[in-house]
Order: structure tokens, then C-alpha cells, then sequence
């Protein structure tokens, strides 16, 4: 019998939740020890695979590369998680909805630069007008707030979903911690 397939993605976040996935420390082992790591930051897979069992997917859906990675992963898998409050309601990414994208793109590549002061327009993925948390795009199957969640909530949830279980969060984490 072979083992579940897992894969992490980072889309417009900090790391922080795969951080707080390394946190889980000898779980760590225990879990991919059970599973297939097929994809993410610790893995050198180049093109997200098919038939994926369960994904964790860190990060708002910022940009139009964001947009069609997340469309694909969610074709390819099973069960998605979002992890983490940029996930679930693009958080910290969010904050610069209030702007008009121009001003945005002014400000960081323009104002804050001081040398090549112009906006990129090759190389860098097209922002969307606003970034938004991953289920106003795809459907999402378990949703893990936090920012970033502990990792013993992060283990629950792998353990949870190894077991065949969909993970009952309530009482284990909330949104910003």
C-alpha cells in the first residue's frame, strides 16, 4: 500500500507557518515517517504533482501567479488545508487592499527604492488589484487560523487527517496566535 502524498505551499505570506511546522521537531520525523513529502520549500520538486493527498497551503492569493498555482493545487488534491490567517482571510497581505494597486507598486518599487527606481514589469508576478484568502478562490477543506499557528496544532491536524479524521479545531487554535 502506498503512503498518503503531501505537499506544502508558501504563497504571499512570511514562512511563518512553515516555520511553526519545523517547530513540531521529532513529530516532524513521525509524520513524514507516514507520508510522501512530494512538494514545498523542502522539497526540489519543480511542478506541483498530481494526485497529492493533502496539501498545507501558507499565504494570501496576492498575485496572478498565486491565483493560478492555487487553481492547479487544488485540481491535484485531495484534501486542502489553509494554514494560517494569511490563508484564511489574507491577513498581513491584506493590509495594502486600502490602496490603489498603482500606489502600491509606487510605493515600493519607486519611493522606497534607491537605485532602478521604476516598476517591474517582467520577472515579478502581476499583482491583483487586492489579496485575497484562499477559499474565494478554491474550495477549501480545513481551515487552520493562526499567525502563525502552533505546531502542535499543525501536528493535530496531520495526525487528524493520516487517521482518515477531518481535524475538530475548536478550543485549539485562534486567529493571531
Amino acid at each position: 500500500m502506498s503512503r498518503p502524498r503531501l505537499a506544502t505551499v508558501w504563497l504571499d505570506g512570511c514562512s511563518g507557518c512553515h516555520m511553526s511546522l519545523l517547530d513540531m521537531d521529532e513529530r516532524l520525523i513521525e509524520v513524514l515517517r507516514q507520508v510522501d513529502l512530494v512538494y514545498g520549500p523542502l522539497v526540489d520538486a519543480k511542478e506541483y504533482p498530481e494526485n497529492v493527498d493533502m496539501v498545507l497551503v501558507e499565504g494570501a492569493v496576492s498575485s496572478e501567479d498565486d491565483a493560478h498555482r492555487i487553481r492547479e493545487i487544488r485540481q491535484r488534491t485531495r484534501v486542502l488545508v489553509s494554514l494560517g490567517d494569511c490563508a484564511v482571510t489574507s491577513n498581513v497581505p491584506s493590509m495594502r487592499n486600502q490602496f490603489r494597486l498603482e500606489e502600491v507598486e509606487r510605493r515600493a518599487y519607486v519611493e522606497n527604492a534607491q537605485n532602478n527606481q521604476h516598476v517591474p514589469r517582467r520577472v515579478i508576478p502581476k499583482l491583483l488589484p487586492h489579496s485575497r484568502p484562499v477559499h474565494e478562490f478554491v474550495k477549501v477543506d480545513v481551515f487552520v487560523p493562526g499567525c502563525p499557528p502552533e505546531a502542535d496544532t499543525i501536528h493535530f491536524v496531520l495526525t487528524e487527517l493520516l487517521a482518515g479524521r477531518v481535524p475538530d479545531l475548536t478550543g485549539k487554535t485562534h486567529f493571531g496566535a
